[in-house]
């Protein structure tokens, strides 16, 4: 659960967001929104979200097989179709390390199961 403060004064778009362990962030519109920038916009932070956890999901899954699994590079961006009236995700992944064409195959699996 997170705790999610909005104060209006200055900084009209600013949110200060708590999760229940106490860590914060902060979340605010760029400027061309009306917002100062203060913190990650809500896209980003949806997309840094998706990022982390598909992220850490594909590296608990390698460090169960055991596979060498050095580093997972996530890039995330949001696209509105304005035709189909929704966002699309793109998502484009790569995995370092000493593994075989099987084992990236396996892990782009599991990185769509976030």
């Amino acid at each position: 659960m997170a705790n999610v403060k909005s104060i209006i004064k200055n900084e009209l778009y600013k949110v200060e967001i708590t999760s229940a362990t106490g860590n914060k962030i902060i979340a605010d519109e760029p400027p061309e929104n009306g917002g100062n920038d203060l913190g990650f916009s809500p896209s980003e932070l949806l997309i840094s979200a998706l990022a982390a956890c598909t992220s850490a999901t594909v590296t608990m899954y390698a460090q169960r097989k055991k596979w060498q699994l050095s580093e997972v590079r996530t890039a995330i961006d949001l696209e509105w179709d304005a035709e189909a009236k929704k966002t699309v995700i793109h998502r484009k992944m790569d995995f370092l390390g000493n593994l075989d064409e099987a084992q990236i195959t396996r892990l782009g699996q599991i990185a769509n199961l976030c």
